[in-house]
């Protein structure tokens, strides 16, 4: 979102061109005015994160009240079936989900007056496909104390962005136990689908810039059981996680080990890289010994020479090795 919103008031390549020597005062002085504001709009993002978290950590100070409970029940709605109370229609430009409209008509419904909450299936219980889970519970609760404050942070960024041309992004809350909740309240396409732990931003905000080293086991004994599509699955899962922050290289290995992609140090995680990663994995064959030597040497190596390059995130390291044990 920073970037969307920086375009509108960054000068395009094509006005700097056009830029004749005897502007150049003018050029600066503009230059200078478009700097200023991009300083005051990174300000206004960076207080808008903290305003949030000190509302954030206000409301769990009361989650253990009886009011925070005993009201929880009657106010909260939920992305899948509530029927939201002042709902309209989107435009295109805001808002279009495929299966809802077709960017001409009534292209899905949001309510700007209240929050949802989004519950990942594996966290619903009982037949009304609510949680059963205290701490769950607990969350969606103390979180609903903050649907005041996101109304009105959503409303002000309305007014803010619209001056730019730019449509105002969604304010959204993501806790540690899946509980996820946002403003506009709209549905998700399919329920109970999205998890809050497994996107982007909240791998990135729980634990920084990393680098990260995936190994897979592709010998022959990761055939059985369905033990290789396990290993994919979880290692497509990391690699989706991952930002631009991060650096990763991924290692197969049965009778020797080979890094994916033919490099011999971490990459930069762009969505590109990732794409390309993910189709990688996906593509391994089970076959052959199980060589753990090469392995670990081929990962430490890459580490290594990632260090060597200066091309590290220069905070946190992991490896992970999949594997079933069998040799």
């Amino acid at each position: 979102m920073i970037y969307k919103r920086l375009t509108s008031v960054l000068p395009s390549a094509a006005s700097i061109l056009l830029i004749t020597y005897s502007s150049y005062p003018i050029a600066n002085a503009a230059s200078a005015d478009k700097e200023n504001e991009v300083k005051a709009i990174l300000q206004r993002m960076q207080t808008d994160v903290l305003t949030f978290c000190d509302e954030m950590e206000r409301v769990y100070s009361v989650r253990c009240e009886t009011s925070t409970l005993t009201e929880c029940a009657e106010h909260n709605f939920n992305d899948c079936s509530s029927t939201f109370s002042s709902q309209q229609c989107t435009e295109a430009d805001e808002l279009v989900i495929s299966t809802c409209g077709d960017g001409e008509t009534c292209n899905a419904l949001w309510d700007k007056t209240l929050s949802t909450v989004s519950i990942p299936a594996s966290l619903t219980q009982d037949s009304m496909g609510n949680p059963d889970d205290d701490e769950v519970i607990e969350s969606a609760c103390y979180s609903r104390l903050a649907e005041k404050y996101m109304m009105e942070k959503y409303k002000g960024d309305e007014d803010y962005w619209s001056k730019r041309n730019v449509q105002s992004s969604w304010t959204y809350f993501g806790a540690h136990n899946g509980i996820f909740r946002k403003i506009p309240a709209t549905h998700q396409e399919e329920c109970g689908q999205y998890d809050p732990r497994r996107r982007p931003w909240f791998v990135a905000a729980s634990s920084g810039p990393k680098d990260v080293v995936l190994v897979i086991d592709v010998s022959g004994s990761m055939k059985d059981y369905g033990r290789m599509d396990i290993a994919k699955d979880a290692a497509v899962t990391i690699v989706e996680t991952l930002t631009v922050a991060d650096r990763i290289a991924v290692i197969s290995f049965s009778d020797r080990a080979t890094q994916i992609g033919g490099y011999s140090s971490l990459i930069r995680a762009t969505n590109e890289n990732k794409k390309r990663l993910i189709k990688a994995i996906k593509d391994l064959d089970a076959n052959g010994s199980t060589n753990f030597y090469d392995a670990f040497e081929t990962a430490f190596d890459a580490l290594e020479n990632t260090i060597k390059r200066e091309v590290t995130s220069g905070c946190n390291v992991a490896v992970l090795f999949m594997t079933d044990g069998q040799i």
